[in-house]
């Protein structure tokens, strides 16, 4: 299956659109629900209150023995329950119920009741079950009409008992609490519709750096490889924008080095096979002195091109930062270091110029390998006898590590060729040989420490090859200079 074809199932967008869906809904019921319980027991409290009241009104009545209307004395429990069922005020869903034993004998209902409690047999006779009781009753009575909350209060007169029942329609009782939440569910719904609407917008423009992203990295290929990733804002889209742009900044320079290194290589491994094979073409097997001739000559292009596999292998190993391990190093042990392995590289007059003392993050291993390629190139460049120096020094701001000589020096124009691979000036390959790799070896090595290669040089008098080194995190006590007078060898 090819990879790149391959379609997501769901975008950023749409998962994140979904997740807020899913969120806000549930935060939506489970608000809905709460309300919903909170106001079912809030409801049902003030029902039991209002049923309480009604409970005091009567025994009230009861102790009083008189009709606060007529002024007439209430001469049995039955008179006293007709008395408070006439002078009853109910609401909708309510009903009072007046019982003589456990006969029905007088109710009144609210006119806005849709069931009627005298009508419905179940709750009569759980009523007059109640009714015969010795204590009140407040209680829940379910039938099969409807669910009731009912208060029962028996009065007795001697022989005589009557009982007074206060009924509470839950389903009446509870009609408004239903509108509401259904008002409520509409809002939740039309709340939700908005927040998904309004969250599209948004996500639509927030995650559009995404889209330029993948169109970016799609886009990418090896015919095209300067593509970049717009950068909108400082949030986390934008950095990884930026970090994404500084990956295909390195890709374009690892690819664009590869593609030069293969023509140079191509270019230059070139030239030596076909002096090797003219020469042997044009061989005379007969002629011994023509054997012998292209045999030096084949045997001298087959080591330049060994050499030159050589130093493409450690161009190779330099390429990157995955091979550097920096660590805390004293600059001054690796500057004593490198000088007394530069002395052996060729008979000239040695001086350390000055040591710095200061410890600082390298990679010692690497960073001599390209203090003495700059000190073999010195050499090389250069006449026996002549001076050589090597220094090194720490300021405010970076590290300095050179070597000057008194060489064939670079000509103006051939600064900046010299740093090329496979490049070499005239006048230095009239001197010597080379594959002209060992600069880019050096700045290679010299780039993984963050840090640039500065040449300064004047045609027949000497060149200075200086490392700087900018300052990473320190771990040494404050650095310094010593200055070392000159060590002649």
């Amino acid at each position: 299956m090819d990879v790149e074809h391959i379609k997501p199932s769901a975008t950023v967008g749409v998962r994140v659109m979904a997740a807020i869906i899913l969120v806000s809904s549930i935060a939506l019921l489970t608000c809905g629900g709460i309300v919903w319980v909170l106001g079912r027991q809030t409801l049902h409290a003030d029902i039991d209150e209002q049923l309480d009241r009604g409970r005091q009104r009567l025994e009230q009545l009861a102790a009083a023995g008189i009709d606060p209307g007529t002024g007439q004395v209430l001469t049995d429990a039955s008179s006293v329950v007709r008395t408070y069922i006439r002078q009853s005020v109910v609401g909708a869903g309510e009903s009072v119920l007046g019982f003589d034993g456990e006969s029905l004998s007088a109710f009144f209902s609210s006119a806005s009741t849709n069931r009627r409690p005298q009508e419905d047999p179940q709750l009569i006779e759980r009523l007059a079950v109640l009714s015969t009781a010795r204590d009140s009753t407040t209680t829940t009575v379910r039938t099969a009409q409807s669910t009731y909350r009912v208060m029962v209060v028996p009065l007795r007169d001697g022989t005589n008992q009557a009982a007074l029942a206060h009924v509470i329609d839950l389903g009446t009782a509870e009609a408004s609490l239903r509108r509401t939440m259904v008002m409520y569910a509409v809002a939740a719904v039309f709340t939700v519709a908005l927040v998904t609407a309004l969250a599209w917008f948004v996500l639509e423009r927030l995650l559009a750096p995404i889209g330029e992203l993948r169109t970016a990295t799609e886009s990418i290929g090896p015919q095209d490889l300067s593509t970049r990733v717009p950068v909108r804002g400082r949030d986390d889209l934008g950095v990884l924008a930026r970090a994404v742009n500084r990956m295909l900044d390195r890709v374009q320079r690892s690819v664009e080095a590869e593609r030069a290194m293969l023509d140079d290589v191509g270019h230059e491994l070139r030239t030596p096979i076909t002096i090797v094979r003219g020469h042997l073409e044009l061989l005379d097997p007969t002629d011994a002195d023509d054997v012998s001739r292209t045999r030096t000559l084949a045997i001298e292009e087959l080591d330049r091109m060994g050499a030159m596999a050589n130093d493409l292998l450690e161009l190779a190993r330099t390429t990157g930062t995955d091979s550097f391990l920096p660590k805390p190093t004293d600059v001054g042990e690796l500057t004593a270091s490198v000088f007394d392995k530069a002395q052996v590289l060729g008979p000239r007059v040695w001086v350390l110029q000055e040591t710095t003392t200061a410890v600082r993050e390298l990679d010692p291993q690497r960073l001599s390998q390209a203090w003495l390629q700059l000190a073999a190139n010195a050499v090389k460049y250069s006449d026996a006898g002549t001076r050589v120096t090597l220094g090194s020094r720490a300021t405010d701001t970076e590290l300095l590590l050179w070597v000057t000589d008194e060489g064939i020096g670079i000509a103006p124009e051939e600064l900046e060729l010299v740093r090329q691979r496979f490049w070499r000036g005239t006048a230095a390959k009239r001197m010597s040989t080379g594959s002209g790799l060992g600069l880019s070896i050096v700045e290679n090595i010299v780039g993984a420490h963050h840090g640039t290669l500065d040449i300064s040089s004047v045609a027949g008098a000497g060149s200075r090859f200086t490392i700087r080194i900018p300052y990473g995190q320190s771990h040494s006590t404050p650095s310094g200079t010593r200055t070392t007078r000159g060590h002649l060898l």
